[in-house]
């Protein structure tokens, strides 16, 4: 309950927030083998100055907190399902390449982390070798240029939670996710003067503003519109720029021949 009247801050940090964000980038982080799935054990996780200042003191809590939820996902992961008493297949084996989880909780020294936001890198061993990396997961308030290069999830924290799509692509940076909670999204490389909601990180092929996305509020239908030089492909014929064109459910949407965008409506 708020003290003198005052509205809880929705947007501030608590404990919570922070494992539910690591839960979600060993989820992201999963690495594929034949008979098992490796998982990141690994974690650096990064606040605003202020945040860490105002958290210090219950950090160890919250680490000794999130190495239990992790190894309760872990846990539910190996676990058989059951239907009417009758156990199932037993599923692919979840594990960790180290003895237990290593979490260290750092102030952003960088100013790349934004008042409210947390950027998270995990690892899948100690050892960091080549082709066992883990991602890097950022919850923050706005898109900006990634400071450290890894798997990025973008959720503006205005959202309130709401995901409406989603889109997977692999630029400059690697393998992305962006995650849509507003109704339109400018993408494209973007500049100092001119951001953009979904920045793409690769060739001057990509127009600074390449495409618009735009969702209708009364219908929850999307749309796309062309605002490049080089065109953007909509499963694979060429839309006609600077007219909206309706997206189905699932999507893949080509810019300027040069990546792919594949888009995906929540429900």
């Amino acid at each position: 309950m708020p003290l003198n009247g005052s509205e809880p801050d929705r947007h501030k940090l608590d404990g919570q927030l922070i494992i539910s964000e690591l839960l979600r980038n060993m989820e992201l982080g999963r690495f594929e083998m034949a008979y098992t799935t490796l998982l990141p054990c690994i974690f650096r996780v990064y606040l605003h100055p202020e945040d860490y200042g105002r958290l210090k003191g219950v950090i160890g809590l919250v680490v000794e907190d999130a190495r239990r939820a992790l190894s309760a996902r872990v846990s539910k992961s190996n676990t058989p399902p059951t239907f009417l008493g009758v156990q199932g297949r037993r599923p692919r084996e979840h594990r960790i390449a180290a003895p237990d989880w290593s979490i260290q909780i750092f102030p952003d020294t960088e100013e790349s982390v934004s008042a409210g936001s947390i950027e998270i890198h995990s690892e899948l061993s100690e050892n960091d070798q080549p082709g066992l990396r883990g991602v890097k997961t950022t919850l923050i308030e706005e898109t900006e240029k990634p400071a450290r290069t890894g798997h990025t999830t973008r959720i503006p924290r205005e959202s309130g939670g709401r995901i409406f799509a989603d889109i997977r692509y692999e630029d400059d940076t690697g393998a992305q996710l962006y995650l849509i909670t507003q109704n339109v999204v400018r993408v494209g490389r973007g500049a100092e003067d001119e951001p953009m909601d979904l920045a793409l990180y690769t060739n001057d092929e990509v127009s600074r503003e390449h495409l618009v996305l735009r969702r209708e509020p009364a219908t929850g239908q999307f749309f796309a519109m062309d605002r490049s030089a080089n065109g953007t492909w909509l499963e694979g014929k060429r839309m006609k720029r600077d007219v909206e064109h309706p997206l189905p459910e699932r999507a893949e949407i080509s810019i300027a021949e040069v990546l792919s965008l594949l888009f995906q409506v929540r429900k």
